[in-house]
């Protein structure tokens, strides 16, 4: 269901949700954390969708605000929605539309909505402020996410990641990369316990994530590490590949091609595991399982990040 506040207040969309729990009863209680998301007029749908399908582990009310015309020329008004029932998985989502003096102070909008007593998310799936714990929105937010991925130079955004960071930021360019830190883990937790040398990490010049596997190797296994980027001919994005140099022979995790990995250590079978690129769904899903600050992303933004050698570009030559 979704219902529709032409010219409204934040004091009346506030009614409307009661009037909403009222009629939903116990179906629209229970909602565990406010997700904030600040996007742009005709990406709304894709977020929306995701933080609809990660309500479904994680219910919540979804406040997504879009990027109005803050021209104070133009007639202050705010137009909204309310989505709940089909139109919202598990949540009840509040879109609000701003224009003109009505959406220059976007926190104002934003607190009379919160759920009382209520962690709160802020994610920017594209357009980002230079400081998000600074930022009105980032402020009153508990975790603060960002994407790399989105950004005219990812790796460069990468490399700025650690500059202004505060507890409670993190990227998806950082969760994507679990599965790899997951395998790689439960590699060196088996034989043989031989001490890591050197470690090599390869992936598209695109791919955010590859610095930042890097940067956690190199701060985890105190080694050096290199990384190096692909000519986008030989790998079309994400992950290319991990070696791990042991004095018995290199342990190497590497994708073929995308959702496909094979492991192959000395001495032991080959192994292909499943390993298929992250949806935006479950990297939200993920970041929402703990709202306490990431330590371990603080630290390999930061002094990982200061660890790490320069990348270096591979051509196909």
């Amino acid at each position: 269901m979704i219902i529709e506040l032409p010219d409204t207040t934040v004091s009346k969309i506030s009614r409307a949700l009661v009037n909403v729990r009222e009629e939903g009863g116990a179906v629209a209680l229970g909602r565990v954390l406010t997700l904030i998301i600040a996007t742009r007029h005709g990406a709304e749908e894709e977020v929306i969708e995701a933080a609809n399908d990660a309500s479904r582990e994680h219910p919540m009310r979804v406040i997504v605000l879009m990027a109005g015309d803050e021209d104070l020329d133009t007639e202050a008004r705010l137009d909204a929605e309310i989505r709940v029932g089909g139109d919202a998985g598990a949540s009840e989502v509040v879109v609000l539309r701003p224009q003109g003096a009505a959406g220059s102070n976007r926190e104002s909008l934003i607190t009379g909505l919160l759920l009382p007593d209520a962690p709160v998310v802020a994610w920017w799936p594209a357009d980002t402020p230079a400081v998000p714990s600074q930022s009105p929105i980032g402020r009153i937010a508990q975790r603060r996410i960002t994407d790399a991925s989105t950004k005219p130079d990812p790796a460069a955004w990468v490399g700025q990641l650690g500059d202004h960071y505060a507890p409670g930021d993190t990227d998806f360019a950082w969760t994507r990369i679990t599965h790899w830190r997951e395998q790689l883990a439960a590699v060196l937790d088996q034989p043989p316990y031989e001490p890591v040398t050197a470690v090599e990490v390869r992936g598209a010049a695109d791919s955010p994530s590859t610095a930042l596997l890097a940067a956690w190797l190199r701060l985890k296994l105190d080694v050096p590490v290199e990384y190096h980027y692909l000519d986008s001919e030989e790998w079309g994005g994400g992950i290319k590949s991990v070696r791990l140099t042991r004095p018995s022979g290199d342990t190497v995790l590497e994708r073929p091609k995308t959702g496909i990995a094979v492991l192959t250590q000395p001495g032991q079978p080959v192994h292909d595991l499943a390993f298929p690129r992250r949806s935006l769904r479950e990297c939200l899903a993920e970041e929402l399982r703990s709202l306490d600050p990431d330590d371990l992303y603080g630290r390999v933004i930061t002094r990982g990040w200061e660890l790490l050698e320069p990348a270096t570009t591979e051509t196909d030559g």
